[in-house]
C-alpha cells in the first residue's frame, strides 16, 4: 500500500482552464430611444397639473390655566399636573409653584377640544382649572 498522498490543498475554481482566461461577456447594448409618434391628425386634450391640495388650517390655540389651590396638597397637584398633562417631575413642581406664588400658572397651550379634555381631567381629580384662548 504503497500509494501516494496528494499533498497540494483544494482550490475551488473553474472547472477546466479554459474557462479561467475567458473574459466576462459584454454587458447588453441600450434600449433604443423611441421617438416621437407623429400627429395622428385627433383632437389634443391639454392635461392640466393636479390642483394643489390646501394647507390645513391649524386649530386656533388655547391655554389651560391652573389656579391657586389651598386645599390639596403640593406633593398631589405636581403628580397631576405631570399625569395629565405629561410634564416632567421638575416641569411639574414650577408649574405647581407659580400658581402657588402668583395665583396662576401656563401649563399647556393646546386646541380647544384638547384644553376641554384637560379642563375634566383636573376637575375630576378636585382641581380648579381654567382654559382661554391664546390669541
Amino acid at each position: 500500500m504503497d500509494e501516494p498522498i496528494l499533498t497540494t490543498p483544494f482550490r475551488p475554481g473553474p472547472a477546466c482552464a479554459e474557462e479561467e482566461s475567458a473574459p466576462p461577456p459584454p454587458p447588453p447594448p441600450p434600449a433604443p430611444e423611441r421617438e416621437a409618434e407623429p400627429d395622428s391628425g385627433g383632437t389634443a386634450t391639454a392635461t392640466r397639473p393636479a390642483p394643489a391640495r390646501p394647507k390645513p388650517r391649524s386649530l386656533p390655540p388655547y391655554r389651560v390655566l391652573l389656579h391657586n389651590d389651598d386645599v390639596n396638597d403640593m406633593i398631589f397637584v405636581a403628580a397631576t399636573i405631570s399625569e395629565l398633562v405629561r410634564l416632567t417631575r421638575a416641569d411639574a413642581v414650577a408649574r405647581m409653584l407659580e400658581a402657588h406664588r402668583l395665583g396662576l400658572s401656563v401649563l399647556v397651550v393646546t386646541h380647544r377640544e384638547h384644553a376641554e379634555l384637560l379642563e375634566d381631567q383636573f376637575r375630576s381629580k378636585g382641581l380648579t382649572v381654567t382654559i382661554e384662548p391664546a390669541v
